[in-house]
């Protein structure tokens, strides 16, 4: 029995020395100082970012509803020029139908090549748009990792001082 009292009793001491903890060193007032400065800088770095971002959206979603505005009245030009000449064909004379047919078939292609032709070009701008708008997104995350890294040296040079 005493030595177990005596296992219990140095026990106790034990996890009373050990529960001891010493107070933690006081943060130098330019290690605070320095990670102040560098939260507000990162936190500056991430709004410009999102500011970027969102302007960068909204450009593209610009673009695809002008490409989308252009690529429909290219259609419905192509339509109404096909319409005329379908029209012409139903009112020509039998004995000219042939030709106002073979007529109107040329319209038809040409209007449908000038369709494509504007709606190609309205998606190549609204690509053009989209790409500018990646490598914009792609500074601006890159501008926030350097201010990032950038904090984070300043607050280790800090410590050192």
């Amino acid at each position: 029995m005493n030595k177990m009292l005596a296992t219990l009793i140095s026990g106790l001491f034990a996890s009373a020395a050990f529960a001891q903890t010493t107070a933690p060193a006081a943060t130098p007032p330019a290690v605070v100082k320095a990670e102040a400065k560098a939260d507000k800088d990162v936190a500056k770095a991430k709004a410009d970012e999102a500011k970027t971002v969102t302007k960068a959206d909204g450009k593209v979603a610009k673009a695809e509803a002008k490409a989308g505005e252009k690529k429909a009245d290219a259609h419905a030009d192509a339509a109404d020029k096909k319409h005329k000449a379908m029209d012409k064909v139903a009112k020509a004379d039998p004995e000219d139908k042939m030709k106002a047919e073979a007529k109107a078939d040329k319209t038809v292609a040409k209007a449908d090549e000038k369709a494509t032709k504007k709606m190609v070009k309205a998606d190549e701008k609204t690509d053009k748009v989209k790409a500018d708008a990646k490598a914009d997104k792609a500074e601006a995350k890159a501008e926030t990792t350097a201010a990032k890294a950038k904090a984070s040296a300043d607050v280790k040079a800090s410590t050192t001082k």
